[in-house]
């Protein structure tokens, strides 16, 4: 089996898995590209995040706008899955155990933000609920503003998925120390992690604090993304100053 290390004292990693790190890189830079799109549209028209007829009138008049903002907010969720399942490759040789376990971790959380398609700025089964409030008769729009906040308060409770990725990426940065991945990445890793998981918990009580940690959030993916686009580059046979592969003396 055809192997390369970036670091003598790094365990090797198969060059099989090139292509996997290459898209996944693309993918995790992507992931951040897509959510810049929806804050964008969030800054455009920012939608309430209190009151249901207030939230229900707002989707009715900005329809398109307000579908477009949730699906870029929730859809880029599979290419941060795909990030995970690309570290564990990255990783399984530093630490098996650590790789799996925070790979599954955080790969799992953000598979959930897909099966539960709400974000913090709203949901998609608010555009349902808008469509019946503006079509019922006024005395009968109480119940869908109701319902419509039953889901607005869910939306502003800390998430165990939000929890779960920072802890997935606390662990997965454990064995990165010790990979072929740039010991930086791995420290802004732990430092994401640690602060994720306080942020999360913490989130509507000190909102300024979770967006403090959103944006080192996104400066981690685009790091592990370029780590591993650089990776992928080099175990596909363009190695460059540093590497060795199995065999070299």
């Amino acid at each position: 089996m055809s192997t390369i290390a970036v670091r003598p004292e790094a365990p090797p990693v198969d060059r099989s898995w090139g292509p996997l790190f290459v898209i996944a890189g693309i993918g995790s830079i992507a992931f951040v590209a897509l959510l810049l799109a929806a804050l964008a549209l969030d800054v455009v028209a920012p939608p309430p995040v209190h009151g249901g007829a207030a939230t229900l009138e707002f989707i009715a008049a900005h329809t398109s706008v307000y579908v477009a903002e949730q699906v870029l907010w929730i859809a880029p969720s599979i290419l941060a899955v795909l990030v995970f399942v690309a570290l564990y490759f990255a990783l399984a040789a530093a630490h098996r155990s650590l790789a799996l376990i925070g790979s599954v971790v955080g790969g799992v959380a953000y598979a959930l933000l897909l099966a539960i398609p709400t974000s913090s700025r709203g949901a998609l089964s608010l555009v349902y609920l808008s469509e019946r409030y503006m079509a019922a008769a006024p005395g009968d729009r109480a119940t869908y503003a109701i319902a419509a906040e039953t889901i607005i308060a869910e939306n502003n409770t800390p998430t165990i998925a939000g929890v779960l990725a920072t802890v997935g990426i606390l662990l997965v940065s454990i064995p990165m120390l010790r990979s072929v991945l740039p010991r930086w990445v791995a420290w802004l890793g732990v430092a994401t992690g640690a602060i994720g998981i306080v942020s999360e918990l913490l989130r509507y009580a000190v909102p300024q604090f979770y967006w403090g940690y959103g944006i080192l959030l996104w400066v981690w993916f685009v790091a592990v993304g370029i780590a591993l686009i650089r990776l992928g580059m080099r175990v596909r046979g363009r190695t460059g100053a540093g590497f060795r592969t199995e065999g070299d003396g």
